[in-house]
This record gives structure tokens, C-alpha cells and sequence, in this order.
């Protein structure tokens, strides 16, 4: 176990024992947990005093199936609090088996100046020059770099939004077929990563040197039990690798709270051409794949490969936000031209949902019209070219509403909301709302408790409830963020006893304590007091826990309803 030190201003490295407070500490809980404690609150995001963490989960590095998630954190530019990015794709696992519990890059690099961070198969770190690669988009970066280092590493990128510093900047992550496909695409982060001097980390995926397991036998029992549960379960093993993500915008459309044209509807004409179904479809029809693997140990295999008319590779994977961001939300019902944007936002290294959302806020304030893909993707093109209205957009909705003077602005805490209209679930309200992350649908996801198509037993449009079933989803989310399992495999976890039970023994036998789940449960309301505390120290007070003020006066067709849910019961979410 061992911490990189990378400080930029310095260019140098100093590997460390990590430390007793951050011993039996992965993924988000060790990235909120740092950044409280090592991270004035008050500090400038893209200032020398910000530190990047890269941390990947407790799990990741082991033989346990899809472990391959690293948390990414930070003091967001965009929330102005604290940032926790988490993203798939082959790095995490990769640092998991060199032995490495986290990468924390300090300080600045001097202006003008560019690197790459390698790390070798030996766990040994160095600072290459990279200034040849300024501006280079993350497709093209990681071609060459693949050539110059090797396949056989996992890539962490900036593109030229991180390099230019703005609010929607992601990092990018190679998928197993060493593409920039995966974004950490939340919060900004690439703009501090772009901010420190760092380009790019490039990780040897050819470590043999992981963490020991306290108890390697009653690990490899509760793994062969987990993975058999993850595979069978309907939902993991069935409906994802048939349809993705994507499956979910037939469900959350028939719902009515699908948000369209800028959040002003809940449903979206046309959305048959741009579903699950549409897209699983399509991708057959030309070649491409569906069922794809995209991130290291993967069993669920939830990706796709979108190619064009010709057969020729578009994108990967097309998922839900970004076809509800870059879909619904601008009017587009053409899945090319949604291909292309995800892409283009992968490419330029952006948050498909922020910048989706931002594309939607000028078109609803009349820059171009609904519905006009070329405009759409000319708005993405401006953001590289640095004009005035790129910068806007790449800043995310809240700049563009500034900038066109526009008040419907879908977002908290700066951040877009995501595919599930607050008024239409109201439980999504909560989440949005409270979250230390600004409105992020992986918090704490309630749709399940919501939604009758999903077994839920709440009524959506009714505040009853919600906040309790949105405390107890965060609570979970935090402390699962922490294992470097995917969301996904959470399903199993949650629905059948013997892989929740496996859970735990698998925690224990990596740790070397036995675990309950009320272990589990306190470390989530840790995760969420840290990141909370740390909020209120940078000047996020209460009324940051609110929504952007028009979910609260315009009523959402075809329920025509307004968020419900008080600020007295927003405020009580996190009484622990």
C-alpha cells in the first residue's frame, strides 16, 4: 500500500507508506476523506493549493469481477465544493495491481509547461515532457502514446478543454480496446488536471505486485458466489448486455419525466428513434457491437460500439445521459448525429451531460433552434476554437445562461442535472439538491423506488418519502463508491442475499476484519460528513442545497407538476 506524491511545481515524486488515517480507504472514500483533510476549502480550484487524487478502489487489483472503477477527486471549478469523478475503463485495476492506493498530484507547473506522468510496470513514476502534445485531442493523443509506450498500459487524458482549463473538462479513460471512450466527465476535474501541467497518466497494466488479501481462501469463495449472482441476476446479466444503458429511455419517457427541449417536457416525441431498442437495432443492422466489454474484468458487458452507415467506428459506449443530453434534451432524435457529439465531447475531453445541457440552454434561448443537429455540433467545434460562446459552452449551462441572459438553467450547485426530471421523480430532487456533488444521478439514484416499471412503490410526483429513500440510496452510493465495483454489480449486491453477504466477506477478507453492513453503512455516512464539512468550509451553506428556481414555479408537462419537496425537507436529508 503506498501513496504517489507528484508535485508539479517541484517535478518531483515521493512514494510513501500510506498514512494511518487513510488505511482500509479506497475510491470516493479516500478522495473526499484527502481532500477534507489536505485541501483548503477556500483555495482556487485551478490554483497550486488544489490537489488531484486518482484512487482507486479497495477491491480493484484483486481477480473480483468488475472492480475496474477509479475515483477521481478534488475541489470542483465548476460546484465550487468538493468533487468526487469516478470512471471506468483499465487504469484502476492497473494501479490496483501495482500496489498503488492513490496518485495525489500537488502544486502547479510552471506556465507554458506540459507532462505526462508514466508509471512502469515496476510501480516506478516519472515526469516526461509533453508540450508536443498541446492541444491534441484525447484519440489522437492516445494513438501516439500507444505507440511510444506500448498497448499495455491504461491512459488517464486531458483533451483541449481540460488543457483550456473550463468548467465542463472531463478525463478520459482508455476502455480495454485502448480507446478514450470513458470519461470521468463530472465536476470539471480535467480542468484542475489541466491546471497542474499533466497531460496524461499512462499506467502498466503488467503489475504483479497487489496488496496482499488477509484471507485469500474465503476470498476466492465469496468472489466465485458474487460473480454467479451478477451474472444471473435479470438485469445485470440479460437486459444490460442487450441494451445498455440505453435502455432506460423507453421507461423514464413513458413516466413523463423524461426532460426534453430544455426541461420544459417530460416526454419527448419521436423518442422511439433514439431508445434502447432503436439503438440495439441500428448497431446490429451495420456490425457494430453490442454486449461489448469496455472496462477491465467486466462480466456484465453493458458497452456497444456505435459504427456509421459504412461500418465504420463511431463511438463508444453510447449511453443513456448522453442521449438523453445531447438527445432529448436538444430536440435531436437522429442517433448519428448523437454518436458524433458523444465522439466530439469524448475527443475534446468534455462532460457529455454539462455540455449537452449547455447546448441546450442556447438553444432554448433562441441561439439556434431545437432539433438542429449541425448546429449542435458547430457549438461543440467553437469550444475548441476558444470564441467567446465556445468558452460559454464549455463552462457548462449556468455560463451559457449568462451569456444569453436565459433563466431556465437545469442544474445545482452549477452542476446539470441528469436524464430524470426532478418534478417527474421526485426523489431525483432530493439527490440533485443535497448531494456535496451538485446534481449528480449517481449520488443516489431513487428511480428504482420510484417507478412502478421498476418495482418501486412511492408515488414519483409526491414528496412523501423521498428524502428518506434518497438518505439511504446516498448513504449506500458513498460507501459503495468505495470498492471500485460498478454501479451495476450493485443490483446483485442489493437484490440477492448470498452476493450481499459475499460483499461483505469480500471487504473483510481484503481488509482483514469482519464486516456488518452496519460497518458499511457508517463508512457511507463518514464519505458524506467529510464531503459535507468540506462544503461548508469553501461557503456552500444550506441554501446551495437547493434547485435551479424554475423546477420550482414551471410545472413539467404531462404531469404539470413542480418540485414538491420543501427546503425544511431538503434540509433534514442528511440528519444523521
Amino acid at each position: 500500500m503506498k501513496f504517489l506524491r507528484v508535485n508539479m511545481t517541484e517535478k518531483s515524486i515521493q512514494a510513501e507508506d500510506v498514512p494511518q488515517a487513510y488505511l482500509g480507504l479506497g475510491g470516493r472514500g479516500l478522495t473526499s476523506i484527502f481532500i477534507d483533510a489536505e485541501v483548503t476549502p477556500t483555495c482556487d480550484p485551478l490554483g497550486p493549493e488544489n490537489k488531484l487524487i486518482f484512487a482507486p478502489g479497495l477491491l480493484s487489483g484483486t481477480t473480483l469481477i468488475n472492480t475496474s472503477r477509479i475515483s477521481i477527486g478534488a475541489k470542483s471549478p465548476l460546484t465550487g465544493g468538493i468533487k468526487e469523478s469516478n470512471v471506468g475503463g483499465t487504469v484502476s485495476a492497473a494501479l490496483g495491481r501495482l500496489g498503488i492506493t492513490a496518485i495525489i498530484v500537488e502544486g502547479k507547473a510552471p506556465q507554458g509547461e506540459l507532462y505526462l506522468l508514466k508509471i512502469d510496470e515496476n510501480a516506478e513514476a516519472r515526469l516526461l515532457p509533453a508540450l508536443g502534445f498541446k492541444g491534441t485531442r484525447t484519440y489522437a493523443l492516445v494513438e501516439t502514446l500507444q505507440k511510444d509506450h506500448g498497448a499495455k498500459n491504461g491512459i488517464l487524458c486531458i483533451g483541449p478543454a481540460g488543457e483550456n482549463q473550463l468548467a465542463s473538462a472531463s478525463i478520459q479513460s482508455t476502455d480495454v480496446d485502448g480507446r478514450p471512450c470513458r470519461a470521468a466527465g463530472r465536476g470539471g476535474l480535467g480542468a484542475v488536471m489541466g491546471s497542474k501541467g499533466l497531460k496524461a497518466l499512462i499506467v502498466s497494466q503488467g503489475g504483479k505486485h497487489p496488496d496482499a488479501l488477509a484471507d485469500p481462501e474465503a476470498f476466492k469463495g465469496a468472489a466465485m458466489i458474487f460473480a454467479k449472482a451478477v451474472k444471473e441476476h435479470p438485469f445485470s446479466g440479460q437486459l444490460m448486455p442487450a441494451l445498455g444503458t440505453a435502455m432506460l429511455v423507453g421507461p423514464i419517457n413513458a413516466a413523463g419525466a423524461f426532460p426534453s427541449f430544455n426541461a420544459t417536457q417530460g416526454v419527448l416525441d419521436g423518442w422511439e428513434r433514439i431508445s434502447g431498442e432503436k439503438l440495439a437495432e441500428t448497431i446490429k443492422a451495420r456490425g457494430g457491437k453490442s454486449g461489448h466489454m469496455g472496462c477491465s474484468q467486466c462480466i456484465i458487458h453493458c458497452s456497444n460500439e456505435f459504427v456509421d452507415a459504412q461500418g465504420k467506428y463511431v463511438t463508444a459506449a453510447l449511453e443513456y445521459e448522453t442521449i438523453w443530453a445531447t438527445g432529448g434534451m436538444t430536440g435531436i432524435t437522429d442517433l448519428d448525429s448523437i454518436a458524433r457529439m458523444d465522439f466530439l465531447c469524448d475527443d475534446i475531453g468534455l462532460d457529455t451531460m454539462n455540455t449537452g445541457v449547455a447546448i441546450a440552454v442556447a438553444m432554448d434561448a433562441g441561439y439556434k433552434p431545437f432539433g438542429d443537429a449541425q448546429a449542435a455540433i458547430e457549438m461543440l467545434e467553437e469550444i475548441v476554437k476558444g470564441t467567446e460562446l465556445g468558452k460559454a459552452i464549455g463552462n457548462g449551462p449556468v455560463s451559457v445562461g449568462k451569456h444569453f441572459n436565459h433563466h431556465r438553467v437545469p442544474v445545482a450547485k452549477n452542476q446539470s442535472i441528469a436524464a430524470y426530471d426532478p418534478r417527474g421523480i421526485q426523489g431525483m430532487a432530493v439527490t440533485y439538491a443535497t448531494s456535496p456533488m451538485g446534481a449528480d444521478h449517481t449520488a443516489g439514484w431513487v428511480v428504482g423506488q420510484n417507478l412502478a416499471a421498476f418495482g418501486g412503490k412511492l408515488d414519483p410526483l409526491s414528496p412523501q418519502g423521498q428524502v428518506e429513500v434518497s438518505r439511504a440510496a446516498q448513504i449506500a452510493t458513498a460507501a459503495f463508491d468505495c470498492t471500485g465495483l460498478c454501479q451495476f454489480a450493485a443490483t446483485a449486491a442489493n437484490d440477492v442475499p448470498e452476493a450481499g453477504q459475499a460483499l461483505l466477506t469480500l471487504l473483510g477478507a481484503k481488509l482483514g476484519t469482519a464486516l456488518t453492513q452496519e460497518d458499511v453503512n457508517a463508512l457511507g455516512v463518514r464519505v458524506i460528513k467529510a464531503e459535507r464539512a468540506f462544503n461548508r468550509k469553501a461557503g456552500l451553506t444550506n441554501k446551495a442545497d437547493r434547485l435551479a428556481k424554475f423546477f420550482y414555479e414551471e410545472p413539467l408537462p404531462p404531469h404539470n407538476k413542480t418540485v414538491l419537496v420543501s427546503d425544511e425537507e431538503m434540509d433534514r436529508t442528511f440528519n444523521f
